[in-house]
């Protein structure tokens, strides 16, 4: 990695100086990020990170006193041209020439792989991952949470496969539970056999809505009530029904995740584990933890001074049935005795070092009651277990109203983003211009999706996703094809040995150094799970590149210089489909 080169180079510099051993400075010194309004150096050295004395009232003043009194003490060589001191930093400019030469070859040297290789993740153990994410529920909506669920939960996984890291996929639905008792009396009142094989997230839907109504009928109650007690009995005729709800859902889902670019390694489900949330209560049991309130309701006392302040219900108080809700209802809190289940399952099944679940920021309860009542258990792994969660997403709207399939986002995206696309002049040379509408519109999607913390609830805006200027994921993909063009139009070959002194242009250093970044980068998004900074990286990427198209033109230049820029312009469209890939986007060639 060519970050790494020049960090250790400066290091070992450091070391002498600071006696101090050149792997403790490695972390310490960081590229700059580029400046729109002036030149920077390359790399900074923060005082601040490796100095002992914080508890003087003048550190600032201090630091800014060290950083110049250190800056005297080193020397330029032959990889750092200049040494300056800044506020509370030592800053390093490497040679031009060497600066062009190695992160040019490097990036077309490791291509997909160039930042993942870089020294800063050396110490970072590969481990095997369970991700869990999307998680819809069968026969209700396919809302905008299990969207950013699918899209967050595919970016976690990218991102760990590429750092060498083993990752299991699951999608865990919601397919068990007393509405599959209203569903299955609706199915026999309403339900359609060809319907539920050709359209069943839809059939089935309609079918909910329908008996819904009549949700609150004595009569229907007490049929819905029978029906799911015959399931839970496996009754051969009811468990049959079920199976086809189950079955051809997944068969659609596995459709429509394949138009996002998103694929499982295992489809799960609340059904799988009934009776093994017999043997998890029978442990809690055992254990002294479950409790039994004057309803007969089955509790864990998680409060600190065991006062009851805080519980996590673990058995409805009729304890007629297991079901236990994921979705934390004020009727059933965080009653988690099938997830305990299913954590206790996984981790058997796959012996992973960590457990990840994406679900939107409500549920962060019910996971801090899980993870608790695991460790009560004595399941010490229930530390290496993770909720990364999300905000909610207003604004989310189809020209037909209410999303109420993921597949009417998609589809909205496509037809929106072709209707952009009829009005420029090159659509119509594109082979297929639905699938391009499509990879355009889903970059939109995401890169508006992931621009700001998880965390953070955003209105969702068409308008804004789909500019094809600014900070958008059109704006991506606009630039990849650019790039992709000037590479097919001036030669498709990898250009290996180029004439660096011909990018020695600000906006050529400004590429060169941003590339330099990657690493850092990744490494960043690695330790928080956010991709947002991918995300910036990415977009000013795309920015530093639109201005370079403009200031460092192939056409018309020596053959030199063209060969040189077209490098440049390569190693740029490397590194932002490579990036464009970990955050679950197919870099279009043509737009």
């Amino acid at each position: 990695m060519a970050a790494c080169s020049f960090r250790r180079s400066i290091a070992s510099q450091l070391s002498k100086v600071l006696d101090l051993p050149p792997e403790n400075l490695i972390k310490s010194i960081s590229a700059i990020p580029v400046s729109k309004k002036r030149c920077v150096a390359d790399f900074q050295l923060s005082l601040a990170s490796i100095t002992k004395d914080t508890s003087s009232g003048c550190l600032a003043q201090n630091l800014n006193l060290q950083a110049q009194k250190l800056t005297e003490k080193l020397k330029c060589d032959a990889v750092v041209s200049e040494i300056s001191a800044g506020p509370g930093t030592v800053n390093f400019t490497i040679n031009r020439e060497l600066l062009a030469k190695t992160v040019l070859q490097q990036v077309l040297k490791d291509g997909s792989e160039y930042g993942v290789r870089s020294e800063l993740f050396s110490r970072v153990p590969r481990q095997k991952a369970v991700v869990e994410f999307s998680s819809p529920n069968i026969a209700k909506k396919f809302h905008i949470g299990h969207l950013r669920s699918t899209i967050v939960g595919n970016f976690i996984a990218n991102l760990k496969v590429a750092l060498g890291h083993e990752v299991v996929r699951i999608n865990y639905l919601g397919d068990w539970g007393m509405q599959f008792g209203l569903l299955g009396v609706g199915f026999q009142c309403f339900g359609n056999k060809e319907k539920l094989q050709s359209s069943p997230l839809q059939h089935l839907y309609e079918v909910y809505v329908q008996i819904n109504k009549a949700a609150e009928d004595e009569n229907t109650k007490k049929l819905a009530q029978e029906f799911f007690r015959k399931l839970e009995e496996h009754d051969e005729q009811t468990l049959s029904l079920w199976k086809q709800f189950r079955d051809f859902s997944i068969e659609e889902y596995i459709r429509i995740y394949k138009r996002l670019g998103v694929h499982f390694d295992e489809y799960s489900g609340e059904s799988f584990y009934q009776e093994k949330s017999q043997e998890v209560l029978k442990m809690l049991e055992d254990k002294g933890l479950l409790q039994k309130t004057m309803k007969g309701t089955g509790v864990v006392d998680l409060s600190e001074k065991k006062d009851l302040s805080s519980l996590a219900t673990v058995m409805r108080g009729d304890g007629t049935s297991l079901y236990i809700t994921r979705q934390v209802s004020p009727a059933l809190f965080g009653a988690v005795c099938v997830d305990l289940a299913a954590a206790i399952d996984r981790m058997n099944k796959h012996s992973c070092d960590t457990m990840i679940y994406v679900t939107d920021k409500s549920q962060s309860n019910h996971f801090q009651h899980l993870f608790q009542i695991l460790k009560l258990m004595g399941y010490d792994w229930a530390e290496r277990c993770q909720h990364v969660s999300f905000g909610l997403v207003q604004g989310m709207k189809t020209r037909r109203g209410e999303v109420v399939f993921l597949e009417d986002v998609l589809d909205e995206l496509r037809s929106r983003v072709m209707q952009n696309m009829a009005a420029t002049k090159t659509t119509k040379e594109l082979a297929d211009p639905m699938e391009t509408a499509e990879k355009v519109g889903l970059a939109a999607l995401i890169i508006q999706d992931f621009q700001g913390l998880l965390s953070s609830d955003y209105q969702f805006s068409w308008a804004r996703a789909l500019q094809s200027r600014g900070d958008t994921g059109v704006f991506l993909q606009y630039t990849h094809a650019r790039l992709q063009s000037l590479e097919q139009l001036h030669g498709k070959e990898q250009i290996t040995d180029v004439d660096v002194t011909c990018l020695q242009e600000p906006d050529a250093i400004s590429i060169l150094q941003h590339l330099l970044r990657y690493d850092e980068v990744l490494y960043r998004s690695s330790q928080d799970l956010q991709p947002k900074h991918i995300v910036s990286y990415l977009l000013t990427l795309s920015h530093l590149v639109a201005v370079a198209h403009k200031t460092l033109p192939v056409k018309g230049s020596t053959p030199e210089v063209a060969q040189a820029r077209l490098c440049l312009f390569q190693a740029a469209r490397c590194v932002l489909a490579t990036g464009m890939k970990l955050l679950g986007i197919t870099p279009v060639s043509r737009m």
